[in-house]
């Protein structure tokens, strides 16, 4: 007659390594997951990060106005070369990236629109070969007056 704990030992010998290849396929698949939600929510806050460098880079650039003219009590319009050199000038403070013709300026010289790109490092997505993403962040001011 066998002995109980004996029973049990033949038991389980029948799931030997069953459990460690679960384990083993599970664990990439739970890294994964994990790696998207932390470097899903750092992409977001890096895409936020853009649109504020942007709207601000925008706001400096539409502070650049032809202030003769408009002290003359002419149009309020925006000064092109220095609304494209203050909105250089904050981006570059900023440490985002912009591209050749990333300020563009309306005809009407009353709209100034920048475009600006951040690169964000993966925290935990570098291990499946995913190491930055770029976002781009846009944003326009108008020139009001009154």
């Amino acid at each position: 007659m066998t002995s109980p704990l004996a029973t049990l030992r033949r038991m389980a010998r029948h799931d030997d390594g069953r459990v460690a290849v679960f384990y083993a396929i599970l664990a990439p698949c739970l890294i994964a997951m994990l790696g998207l939600v932390i470097d899903g929510g750092g992409k977001i806050r890096a895409l936020q990060r853009a649109d504020n460098i942007a709207a601000e880079a925008a706001r400096a650039g539409g502070q650049a106005i032809n202030a003769p003219e408009a002290i003359l009590g002419g149009r309020k319009e925006v000064d092109p070369d220095l609304a494209v050199a203050a909105a250089h000038a904050y981006i570059a403070a900023a440490g985002a990236t912009c591209s050749p013709g990333c300020v563009t300026i309306d005809a009407d010289l009353q709209h100034l629109t920048v475009r600006v790109q951040i690169h964000y490092q993966t925290v935990v997505l570098g291990a499946f070969g995913v190491d930055q993403m770029e976002v781009t962040g846009t944003a326009t001011a108008t020139l009001l007056s009154g």
